[in-house]
């Protein structure tokens, strides 16, 4: 949590004060005798918060109950805490009734998000399961930025994410909550951290829970009930049911409230209705309750009324500042294009060099193989032709014997016979070596084919490797790199031509954007609700997938009672419809039989 301290001048009358806002703590040594609202205005004008009507500041009194700084009085005359620096909380007291429309800047709907989504993790707030996972998904958007499968961290935890309640109820691992949230996570690309807050808030807001106090009352009849306080009016709940309320007074309906001791007194507008009493045990929560109901009716009354000049001022500045930022990340989104259009042209070109570059190697392993071959056949033809010469001079000598031996058959009779046998050998083994002879001058003759073969296959390598270094791709190669500086050049330095263009576009595209910024303002309940129908389904689906997972002896009785609205078509604004039927005088008989 950011910490910040702001120190005024030192004095013994000084009074060192610690506020707590949702995600930053403040130190400020103050005037002795400041008053409640001189506090709050400071810590206001160090957060730059204008819709201070929201908020206030809230302690736990010498008895320990919760209590929010009146403005009128002087802070050391109220029942604080004597602990120093004096521990303070910066809380919304008052909620909205249509978030889109009533928060006004950034930093109150960010407050309120916070605010919000703290109260349901600490299941102040029931949020069904399913709602919760999408929630989760919302608030990892805002804190993390879009979604990058390459780069993600694990940054989803569900502990930190979804009520405890939630995990509870089901048979499901945090890998398991993980990839549901990320799933959700992942379809909100492009979405600005405020505009995250701002579906969150959007969904929190149709909570059952949502802006409401709880008090313990009795009727006339002692019957244990709740009193809910909330920006429509007051409601009445039953002991065991805090989502359902069974009677309703708007805050248009009452035109006066104060109590006596342990008595409250309701004065309807309409003179006919008897008035509407109840009881509450505790001094203090009585005071409470008086302070919402009056700020609460007060805001009713004001947001039913034309707009002040300094709210119109403030809307406008508001609407101003988001279309200044709605551009901004348009520019930034074209950048970002542009950038990935050049990275993704540049790895393209790098592949195609790379293709070129392994054709060009194959083509030299080619040749090498080629050469290779050649010399093979060269050394194979260099053998054959000593083979044959070999073979030609055993010819030769055999001849020579053969022509010895038939002399001597003749001068020597007597062995003409055996003459004879050797001369049929002979001859026989003469044209052994003829046959030979002829077989090896035809593998001669082929292997002088062969080596002819290889030396054309060689050549043909050759004249391939001259024409791809000769190719269009060529120059590529040997400029990749000035490419690639010229790239990252061009992507900073736009050609000045290139920038005129670009202003002129960018400068009808402001026109037009206010234009149809301004139909879109009129036109975003529309949305919405066609937007909530899609967000409906989906939430329908995933909650179908999980049920089978559901552990029944885990649901509390709030999930119970919220089932049973679920299966009836029961929802929180049709529920106040229903109570709000009939008169006055009807509901206050109603309140006072429960």
């Amino acid at each position: 949590m950011p910490f910040v301290r702001l120190k005024r001048s030192q004095t013994s009358k000084s009074l060192p004060v610690r506020v707590t806002t949702m995600d930053a703590e403040l130190e400020f040594n103050v005037e002795y005798k400041i008053t409640g609202k001189e506090l709050f205005d400071l810590v206001c004008r160090t957060l730059g918060l204008r819709e201070t009507w929201y908020f206030g500041l809230q302690y736990l009194d010498r008895k320990g109950g919760v209590a929010w700084l009146k403005p009128d009085k002087k802070v050391l005359d109220q029942d604080v805490p004597t602990e120093r620096p004096l521990p303070l909380i910066y809380l919304a007291k008052f909620f909205p009734e249509i978030v889109v429309d009533e928060l006004i800047q950034e930093i109150t709907q960010h407050l309120f998000f916070l605010q919000i989504k703290q109260s349901i993790l600490n299941m102040d707030i029931y949020c069904a399961p399913e709602a919760s996972v999408l929630l989760a998904s919302y608030a990892v958007q805002a804190k993390y930025g879009d979604y990058d499968e390459n780069n993600y961290q694990g940054e989803i935890v569900a502990e930190e994410l979804l009520p405890q309640r939630v995990i509870d109820q089901y048979q499901m691992t945090p890998d398991m909550w993980e990839e549901r949230i990320r799933t959700w996570y992942a379809d909100h690309k492009g979405m600005a951290r405020d505009e995250a807050e701002m579906e969150y808030l959007k969904i929190a807001v149709d909570l059952e829970m949502y802006g409401v106090n709880y008090f313990p009352i009795q009727n006339k009849r002692d019957s244990e009930l709740w009193l809910g306080v909330d920006a429509l009016g007051m409601n009445i709940y039953e002991l065991d049911n805090k989502l359902s309320p069974k009677v309703t007074f708007p805050w248009g309906e009452i035109k006066n409230i104060k109590f006596k001791d342990k008595k409250f007194t309701i004065k309807p507008v309409d003179k006919k209705a008897p008035d509407f009493v109840f009881f509450s045990d505790k001094h203090q929560a009585n005071k409470l309750i008086l302070e919402l109901c009056v700020g609460n009716h007060e805001l009713y009354m004001r947001r039913r009324k034309p707009d002040s000049m300094e709210i119109q001022q403030m809307k406008a500045q508001a609407k101003d500042e988001k279309l200044r930022k709605q551009q901004e990340r348009a520019k930034l989104a074209r950048e970002k294009q542009l950038r990935e259009d050049a990275l993704n042209e540049k790895e393209d070109m790098e592949r195609k060099i790379n293709h070129l570059q392994e054709e060009v190697r194959l083509a030299q392993e080619a040749l090498m193989r080629s050469e290779e071959t050649a010399e093979i056949l060269d050394e194979k033809s260099r053998l054959a032709e000593e083979e044959t010469k070999l073979v030609m001079q055993k010819a030769a000598e055999k001849e020579s014997e053969l022509q010895r031996i038939k002399l001597a058959a003749m001068k020597q009779e007597e062995e003409k016979l055996m003459m004879e046998q050797r001369a049929r050998e002979a001859e026989m083994n003469a044209q052994k070596i003829v046959e030979d002879y002829e077989r090896r001058t035809y593998e001669y003759e082929k292997l002088k084919d062969e080596l002819l073969k290889a030396k054309l296959a060689e050549q043909q390598a050759k004249e391939n490797l001259v024409e791809l270094t000769h190719s269009p791709y060529s120059g590529q190669i040997s400029s990749l790199y000035n490419t690639n500086s010229a790239m990252t050049y061009n992507s900073l330095d736009i050609d000045p031509v290139l920038t005129s263009d670009d202003n002129d576009i960018r400068h009808d595209f402001e026109i037009e954007e206010v234009d149809r910024l301004s139909l879109e303002f009129e036109k975003s309940r529309v949305e919405y609700i066609e937007k909530s129908k899609l967000v409906q389904e989906q939430l329908k689906d995933l909650k179908n997938e999980i049920e089978v997972l559901k552990v029944e002896e885990n649901q509390t009785t709030l999930d119970r009672i919220h089932q049973e609205n679920v299966d009836q078509g029961v929802n929180k604004y049709e529920t106040l419809n229903k109570i709000k039927m009939g008169t006055c005088r009807a509901r206050v008989a109603y309140f006072e039989e429960l």
